[in-house]
């Protein structure tokens, strides 16, 4: 016996299988509609059946969105979603993410193959989008010369930028021959040298926006040369002209508003930023004078003249300080001889015989200090201050003193 499964493995194997395939997560069912029921949570639970089977579906309350018509009994639709399991049952159903009736299934699945081969060649690659001038000068419309979308963008473009000329292609954008009008539009506008090119139209049905589906209008808005806003249809609305385009607006009134730019905005950006470099250029500027300042300052004390000033103040300073110096060591010396002079007077011969005393010079011619140097009848030369006398020793007499 071989290995048994769970019911729920075996319905989550089977879950899987479908997530895989790629054909049952996007794909289209055509049938009639029965058993339509819409639920208090704003789900709708349904059936598609035709003349060989029947397939229960769903639509979630937050695709309904999409959904343009009341889904009845008996309708002939095309849903598109994705094949699933619901595993608590066992059964599959399609989750529906958009219905629309059998009439306009043809136009859906046109849309999806001209979608599919021109972004295969390329047309709505990122790298083909042109930016949006931010201050366009001359704006082309192509559009109906009456509707709500003109007026819309003209009113708003008055509102924000009064000075931006708009040059109207009355287009016919509904409609045999809708496609050629808008295209041949959009490369008569192209060739004028203009800014920005808003091509759209109203709010309508997919018939009545299908000119901006065409491959036609797809080619000349990847051909133009300026850049082009896409304004079709309202915001849930998307068509091949919104992928080409540089730019795709939910509304013609929101192209107004990403074409033209705002004036008074404007201005007050200038006026912010006329503040701002004032106030940048007179920190600049003050910043620069102190610096110039310090640069002045740094090349007078670095100068030749500046240098040769200070040292001669450096001469004139130090020449001072000798000169003093010189004064005190000269009057520090010449105390010094003074004192010198006064002791040296004090043992000079001539102080002593200026009070009185005499120098007694015997026949040797050495001062005579004591009478035993002297003999009886010996010459002496007694000098005093004025002269010298010659005397004869006659008598010697010694004294004690003390």
């Amino acid at each position: 016996m071989g290995q048994a499964y769970s019911v729920t493995e075996i319905n989550q194997y089977i879950k899987n299988m479908f997530i895989r395939d790629r054909i049952l997560s996007h794909i289209y069912v055509k049938g009639e509609v029965s058993n339509c029921k819409y639920h208090t949570s704003g789900h709708i639970y349904f059936t598609l059946k035709d003349t060989g089977g029947q397939m229960a579906c769903v639509m979630f309350a937050g695709q309904r969105k999409g959904l343009k018509f009341h889904l009845e009994e008996g309708q002939s639709v095309i849903a598109l979603g994705s094949i699933d399991v619901y595993e608590r049952d066992g059964k599959y159903q399609l989750y529906a993410n958009e219905i629309v009736l059998d009439g306009q299934g043809i136009l859906y699945e046109r849309f999806e193959k001209l979608k599919r081969d021109l972004e295969a060649e390329g047309l709505f690659d990122s790298t083909h989008k042109k930016q949006i001038p931010p201050f366009p000068k001359k704006i082309g419309i192509v559009t109906a010369s009456t509707g709500a979308a003109i007026q819309d963008i003209v009113n708003i473009a008055k509102r924000r930028n009064p000075y931006v000329q708009l040059i109207l292609y009355p287009a016919l954008v509904q409609g045999t021959g809708s496609a050629q009008s808008v295209a041949k539009g959009i490369a008569i506008l192209d060739k004028l040298g203009l800014d920005t090119i808003i091509i759209g139209r109203g709010g309508g049905s997919i018939e009545d926006l299908w000119a901006f589906n065409e491959e036609v209008v797809a080619r000349a808005i990847y051909q133009s040369h300026t850049p082009i806003i896409s304004a079709v249809g309202h915001e849930t609305d998307i068509t091949i002209a919104d992928f080409v385009a540089d730019l795709r607006a939910p509304t013609p009134s929101a192209a107004a508003e990403l074409a033209v730019n705002d004036y008074m905005a404007f201005l007050s950006s200038v006026r912010d930023f006329r503040r701002q470099l004032d106030k940048e250029i007179l920190q600049k500027l003050s910043y620069n004078q102190a610096r110039l300042k310090e640069y002045k300052l740094r090349l007078i004390y670095s100068s030749p003249a500046y240098q040769i000033k200070q040292k001669r103040q450096y001469l004139s300073d130090t020449e001072q300080k000798l000169v003093q110096r010189m004064h005190q060591n000269l009057k520090e010396k010449r105390h010094m001889l003074e004192l010198a002079i006064a002791r040296l007077e004090g043992l000079s011969p001539l102080s002593k015989l200026n009070r009185g005393y005499a120098l007694v010079i015997g026949e040797d011619n050495k001062p005579v200090q004591s009478i035993k140097k002297v003999v009886k009848n010996e010459i002496l030369t007694i000098s005093l201050l004025d002269g010298d006398l010659l005397t004869r020793v006659e008598k010697l007499t010694q004294v004690q003193r003390g």
